[in-house]
């Protein structure tokens, strides 16, 4: 019986979800000496950060990423101005974007995660605060969680996807991988 790899890796702002190279230069997942043959189960677009596994077991890498299995993802997300409670509720109850309409997100205001700084910095405004929320979602279409944001009126700075499953991002730093156990995720 095939032994499957399995890695939690924390994806760097800037860095493209794929292992072959891009004639622009952009860094990818090859930059970072992971295990070979391993594919990202789900993406995480160039502007966001955070938790990405990999793992060779294709089946599995259904079941993580389906919107049918309904497996929760947690992003930590910075956006420009102060949502009020009726904003986020909005969310709440799903908004349209293009031609679908999200299914409810779990969202509450936190308090500033002190990620380590991004390189480059987010643009910041000296007279247009910015909120932390954390976004709970079982689905995950191209760019969802900044075009939710931007929906109601607040574009997302910085979205770092903390959680995947069962697995949270904490032990890792940008760059940082490791090995690790299918029952860590599910």
């Amino acid at each position: 019986m095939k032994k499957y790899k399995y890695v939690a890796f924390y994806k760097p702002f800037g860095v493209l979800c794929q292992f072959s190279p891009e004639e622009s230069g952009d860094k990818t997942l090859k930059d970072f000496d992971l295990p070979l043959e391993i594919y990202a189960a789900g993406r995480l677009d160039k502007d966001s950060e955070g938790l990405l596994i990999l793992t060779d077991d294709g089946p599995f890498n259904q079941k993580l990423t389906n919107p049918k299995s309904s497996k929760e993802k947690i992003y930590n997300v910075q956006v420009e101005k102060i949502p009020t409670e009726s904003d986020l509720d909005i969310l709440r109850g799903g908004v349209k974007i293009k031609d679908y309409t999200t299914k409810p997100a779990k969202v509450t205001f936190i308090t500033d995660p002190n990620f380590p700084p991004r390189d480059p910095p987010i643009r910041t405004r000296a007279k247009i605060p910015t909120a932390w929320l954390e976004i709970k979602i079982s689905e995950g279409k191209n760019r969802q969680v900044r075009r939710m944001t931007a929906s109601i009126g607040f574009p997302t700075l910085r979205l770092i996807r903390v959680n995947m499953g069962k697995y949270n991002l904490s032990e890792l730093n940008p760059g940082e991988w490791k090995e690790i156990n299918k029952k860590d995720i599910l």
